[in-house]
């Protein structure tokens, strides 16, 4: 049983791991609709403190909601750009009331999006959860080099030191570190590459002096919501993409935690985060979806118990009611943020690949599934525009990688499955009739 100390290390560990691409999210819809600073500061608040409810919802298991895995819930990424063009040209109100409108939508069908779990057997999951962590290599590989390929300093010594530093000193601590020190060798790296840049003069604690104390979150802050229909249903498709790309989330967390994820466990998973896109619009924030960086840390750490990740809640939940303690965390520099994102996607894509180890291979079909949709998954992440001539509706679900690849797997695999399985009725019917036959010659 661990110690409500280590719960809260472990906590804060999953808390630093995901508050980069919690934050992103605010700060790039803000930024783009030219929000003020005092707006700013409360839509990364409320943000931050949504992802906390968010998560305990998952956490929260009952008749209705909460699929009791150790997920960490965060804003959609895939999310953005539509968001931002509906704030644009239809208004804040309409972003806000597509949101709400999406997820009422999402606990509405979860009953029935949550029979897919026969389209997931481990071919299908294993390349999904593969492709997450690969797909997720290049962002981290981004921040290594400074956060931006477009920066002219990007690449340079400081930098690959600083993610190298902290990259071997979670390698160090996972090799000779014993007991609880191993779990939480994360957390050792970004605090060790943090004091580095600290020491290098890499670190910025602007963002700390700016910030306010205490910031209560306050529904429909930015005004009343407005329903505008193409707007609406621009997030109902958006949220299909996050609810695929949950499922592969739930499926890698029930791997490693050993536990069977059933119809009723997704139905359970997907209203919850119905739930929190619905509060999300409510508290003027923006969808949630489960977080892929912390599987990986999940399966690095060894700890499969949802106790720390309780601790991830309340700390969320305090850090957007604090907001200038919320903001050390956003000191912490993008390539020591990288350094540690390596390591815990590359975690991601390794468990997705032990899920393809228990697959026929001898079978050919299995192959292609896995070859197609690791191809295009990864290949639509490198090369982005190739589906640019298409309707942008089609591109919400396109320009996604670990969409492109799970649409692939899953409808390959039902066209495979059902080849194979008149392969084998014909194979029967072939042995039956010449059994009969026999049985006729004596």
């Amino acid at each position: 049983m661990l110690s409500n100390g280590k719960s809260a290390a472990l906590g804060l560990q999953h808390v630093l791991a995901m508050y980069a691409g919690a934050v992103i999210v605010p700060l790039l819809i803000g930024g783009a609709l030219n929000f003020t600073p005092e707006e700013m500061t409360y839509l990364v608040s409320i943000d931050i403190f949504m992802c906390g409810v968010a998560t305990l919802l998952q956490l929260t298991v009952n008749k209705f909601f909460g699929i009791g895995l150790p997920v960490v819930l965060g804003c959609a990424i895939q999310a953005v750009s539509p968001l931002i063009l509906i704030g644009s040209n239809q208004g804040i109100g309409a972003m806000y009331g597509s949101i709400i409108v999406a997820g009422i939508f999402i606990i509405l069908i979860s009953g029935v999006f949550s029979k897919i779990k026969r389209f997931f057997p481990p071919v299908v999951t294993g390349t999904v959860i593969t492709v997450i962590g690969l797909t997720l290599i290049p962002v981290a590989l981004e921040k290594m080099g400074g956060g931006s390929k477009i920066m002219t300093d990007f690449g340079s010594t400081k930098f690959l030191v600083l993610a190298f530093v902290t990259i071997a000193t979670i390698l160090i601590v996972q090799i000779y570190g014993i007991g609880f020190m191993r779990s939480i060798a994360v957390l050792i790296g970004l605090l060790v590459g943090t004091g580095l840049a600290a020491f290098l003069g890499m670190v910025n604690l602007a963002p700390v002096a700016e910030a306010t104390w205490f910031h209560m979150p306050q529904p429909f802050y930015f005004g009343r919501p407005t329903f505008e229909w193409s707007s609406i249903l621009t997030m109902i498709l958006i949220s299909l993409v996050s609810m695929v790309e949950s499922t592969g989330v739930y499926f890698a967390l029930g791997e490693i935690t050993d536990k069977k994820i059933q119809e009723d466990d997704l139905k359970r998973g997907y209203r919850a985060e119905g739930l929190a896109v619905l509060l999300g619009g409510i508290f003027n924030t923006f969808p949630y979806t489960g977080f892929s960086q912390n599987v990986g840390l999940v399966q690095l750490s060894g700890i499969k118990n949802r106790k720390p990740i309780y601790f991830s809640a309340g700390f969320l939940i305090l850090l957007g009611l604090l907001p200038k303690i919320g903001a050390v965390a956003t000191i912490i520099p993008d390539p020591v943020l990288g350094g540690a994102m390596l390591v815990m996607f590359g975690m991601v894509a390794t468990q997705g690949i032990r899920m393809l180890a228990h697959v026929d291979f001898t079978n050919e079909s299995n192959l292609l599934v896995v070859a197609m949709s690791v191809g295009l998954g990864l290949g639509v992440t490198v090369v982005p525009e190739l589906f640019a001539g298409l309707p942008e509706t089609v591109q919400l679900f396109t320009s996604n990688g670990i969409v492109v690849a799970s649409l692939t797997s899953i409808i390959l695999n039902v066209l495979f499955n059902k080849k194979e399985r008149g392969k084998v009725d014909l194979e029967t019917s072939t042995v039956g009739s010449e059994f009969a036959e026999t049985g006729n010659s004596h």
